[in-house]
């Protein structure tokens, strides 16, 4: 990081909201498991499969306590570890759903608490089977004192405006945890097969959509206090918000489950973070949504992260103090802090 740069102004920790730690012992028992292809994989060429192959070699240490030398690098004081898109294992059997999420919910609780100075973790759930995932989460919340919950943008296919997930919402707002959307490649990936476009096209769109089924869902609705948080800058929806807007004022079909108009949700429950890698799309989150609404983000360790985040956000311009002191660990400090 260069020195130039400023860090928080008020002295505190910079924090990094959005990485990825593996749990390789649930990777083992998955694969014993004949796993079918995620999305991300489905709909992939074979030169981007032979790319992650080899991106999956590369960031094997990174997985450990040596990320601590690039975070150090970029800056980062506390990262917030979250399990891989690979292992939300929605496609396991209920009872194999579950132990995988024990299992990797209890390898990142261990990892965080090797450097509780520097690390962080939220947790994983077996969202195919909802009675399960509440008494996962439940679980991650009493005994590993996780502060949020990473949820996959959709379950085997089915949006979080369906009724069976309407438990797991109300123990995530009951334990006043934070829910990280993060998406594991689009569903209907048949044209997104070259170039890498299952990532780089389809993880917005799976981020837009959940988030406009979470709205006109009227899951927020039912459930005001929950907190979202969303990747990659929300996907798409956050900059494009105005049309969805339009036509819940133009059409009665829109508006059918939601009582308020989007910008009432997008404003209240939402959360973004700075993985959009372009200054300008950085400057409108903040700008339209407000700067005590975005995370500092690097999707580390992967190729598709931001590898000098600090720098990014500066780049924004006209960067104030406030907006400073928030977006670089003090919005973060505030969502993760339990409940008084």
């Amino acid at each position: 990081m260069s020195a130039a740069l400023p860090r928080r102004p008020s002295g505190g920790p910079v924090i990094d909201i959005h990485a990825h730690v593996l749990a390789p012992e649930a990777a083992r028992l998955a694969a014993a498991n004949n796993p079918p292809r995620e999305p991300m994989e489905f709909f992939s060429s074979d030169a981007t499969r032979a790319v992650n192959r080899q991106q999956a070699q590369d960031v094997r240490e990174k997985y450990t306590m040596a990320r601590l030398a690039d975070m150090d690098r970029q800056g980062v004081d506390i990262q917030v570890v979250a399990p891989p898109p690979g292992q939300f294992y929605y496609w396991a059997a209920p009872d194999l759903g579950a132990e995988l999420s024990r299992r990797v919910n209890d390898h990142l609780a261990g990892f965080a608490a090797g450097r509780p100075d520097r690390f962080r973790a939220f947790g994983t759930i077996p969202m195919q089977a909802p009675a399960l995932a509440v008494k996962e989460l439940e679980r991650c919340a009493t005994v590993h004192g996780m502060r949020g919950i990473e949820l996959c943008t959709n379950v085997n296919g089915r949006d979080y405006s369906a009724p069976e997930f309407h438990d797991v919402f109300a123990a995530a707002e009951q334990h006043d945890l934070l829910l990280f959307l993060h998406p594991a490649g689009f569903t209907g990936g048949e044209r997104l097969t070259e170039h890498y476009m299952s990532n780089v096209l389809g993880n917005p769109i799976e981020c837009t959509l959940a988030i406009a089924h979470l709205i006109l869902g009227g899951v927020l609705d039912r459930h005001p206090a929950l907190k979202v948080y969303v990747a990659h800058g929300g996907g798409y929806l956050p900059f494009h918000a105005g049309r969805m807007e339009h036509a819940w004022h133009a059409r009665a079909d829109v508006r059918g489950g939601s009582r308020h108009p989007p910008s009432h949700y997008l404003r209240r429950n939402f959360w973004w973070d700075t993985v959009v890698f372009d200054p300008r799309s950085l400057r409108h989150l903040m700008d339209v949504y407000g700067a005590d609404r975005v995370l500092l983000g690097t999707d580390f360790p992967f190729d598709m992260g931001e590898e000098d985040p600090i720098s990014l956000f500066h780049r924004a311009g006209n960067i104030t103090r406030e907006e400073a002191e928030g977006v670089l660990g003090g919005n973060a400090e505030a969502l993760l802090a339990p409940r008084a």
